[in-house]
């Protein structure tokens, strides 16, 4: 078996009975083929929606996303990094916007850590460019799959332009189409499958702050914004033409609602008071409320997610959740890297035992990736213009710095530690919340800390932990 400049092995090329199928094309779906094809299978892709570099992502999917080293480590397994790294923005902290437009910092890690903005649609066309230079892959987009046939092994397709309906073998099929996965929904109708979905009761809305003269950026450009309203909150992602995308995560009914604002002098007067220092930057605002939708937020938890050998579900086909941790996209593009890991494990000739493996393994950490998503919500959405939780996140950067590799904070196990699982860092991280809610009361100021009876139930508890 040789191996790629990439450190991939390479299998022998011998032709297959049917190519593997991929179905979907956005970010988990081009990456797995990516991995697919470098392993030496030829890959058939069928994605729903037409080609977004010809005619741009539709259903309002321009949301920035967040990409940290469990993402970059799914890249760097196909050697595509540096290709990312062009459309993205490093972010080292988060910037917290008041009612009064004063601002306080918290970094995401240490010195020089950082997560990347990257806008979904230039990160979909860049990978798409990437498997179409791919000889083993032929990518069809406007197909949507009406039927699967699971003991036949077959695909129902329908053409959307044309309506043209037709059937195409598979050897082996991966669901990567997404949180409304049609694949999902025929595994679902087998025996013993659990699946359920959780709604949150706030919508989000897209909208932008506009670059300034010449490209500029009118807030710290690497850096993601934060306006926490208690009840709601917008956040702002650098793009690389200057401007922001922002989105607005607001509840769809109630006094402050998406409800209450039906027209655009409510709008106006609602951000003018809400949002006072972006309403400047925010030149369209009435317009982009009305005219882009609003979309919803759902958990999705479905199990197995094999049937047989022979379908796979990854991202969020399995494991739909909240965008508040900024780990979606990075839990699908590890699922991408774990599946590789164990085809190196236990190669091609056994898929049963890979999937096997995969769903076992895979599932505990979104689970965990779940609730970590909805409690980093809540904790934006309250807590981090809160002075009592900006204290506490120093007094944790200290205890990091006292017990360095004994006491890592949270963010930096989920965000910045590939090699720790979710379920690990989520663990982990409730050990240590309970430590500071028992430290919390001691301490008024940053001061405090040094303050004997702080430190020895720092000192209890680190020995107790370790």
């Amino acid at each position: 078996m040789e191996s790629t400049d990439l450190g991939i092995p390479t299998p022998p090329l011998e032709p297959q009975a049917e190519p593997l199928v991929v179905m979907g094309g956005g970010l988990v779906g081009s990456l797995l083929t990516l991995y697919l094809a470098r392993r030496g299978h030829p890959v058939q892709v069928f994605e729903r929606l037409p080609d977004p570099r010809r005619q741009g992502l539709l259903g309002g999917r321009s949301i920035n996303l967040a990409l940290s080293d469990r993402g970059w480590r799914g890249l760097a397994g196909v050697g595509v990094v540096e290709d990312i790294r062009q459309v993205g923005i490093p972010m080292y902290r988060r910037v917290m916007h008041d009612g009064q437009g004063q601002l306080t910092f918290q970094p995401y890690g240490q010195e020089n850590q950082a997560i990347y903005s990257i806008n979904r649609g230039s990160l979909n066309c860049t990978l798409l460019d990437l498997v179409e230079q791919e000889p083993r892959v032929q990518i069809t987009f406007g197909q949507k799959l009406t039927q699967l046939d699971l003991p036949g092994r077959r695909l129902h397709l329908q053409d959307v332009a044309s309506r043209r309906e037709y059937e195409v073998a598979y050897e082996r099929l991966f669901g990567a189409d997404g949180a409304f996965s049609a694949v999902r929904s025929a595994l679902q109708r087998t025996d013993r499958t659990d699946y359920s979905q959780q709604y949150l009761e706030y919508g989000y809305k897209e909208l932008t702050i506009a670059a300034g003269e010449g490209g500029s950026w009118q807030l710290e450009k690497n850096a993601l914004h934060i306006w926490p309203r208690g009840n709601f909150l917008m956040i702002a992602l650098p793009n690389l033409d200057g401007s922001f995308n922002a989105t607005l995560f607001f509840p769809y009914e109630g006094d402050k609602s998406f409800a209450a604002l039906q027209t655009p002098a409510e709008v106006a007067e609602f951000f003018q008071a809400t949002f006072p220092d972006a309403v400047p930057l925010m030149p369209q605002l009435t317009d982009e409320f009305f005219d882009h939708p609003t979309g919803s937020l759902v958990t999705i938890r479905c199990f197995p997610w094999a049937y047989h050998d022979t379908v796979l579900l990854l991202g969020d086909a399995a494991h739909a959740i909240l965008p508040f941790y900024g780990q979606g996209m990075n839990a699908g593009f590890e699922d991408c890297t774990v599946l590789n890991q164990l085809l190196e494990q236990y190669g091609e000739a056994n898929w049963d035992k890979v999937m096997d493996e995969f769903e076992h393994q895979r599932k505990p950490n979104t689970d965990a990736m779940a609730d970590l998503a909805l409690y980093n919500f809540v904790e934006m959405r309250d807590r981090v213009a809160d002075p009592r939780f900006l204290l506490q996140k120093r007094l944790e950067s200290k205890i990091a710095t006292q017990y360095p590799g004994q006491w890592v904070p949270l963010y930096s196990r989920v965000t910045f530690s590939p090699d720790t699982s979710y379920a690990d860092a989520w663990a982990a991280g409730q050990r240590q919340e309970a430590i500071m809610a028992r430290l919390m009361p001691l301490v008024e100021t940053e001061a405090d800390y040094d303050k004997p009876e702080a430190q020895e139930l720092v000192r209890q508890a680190m020995a107790a932990t370790s």
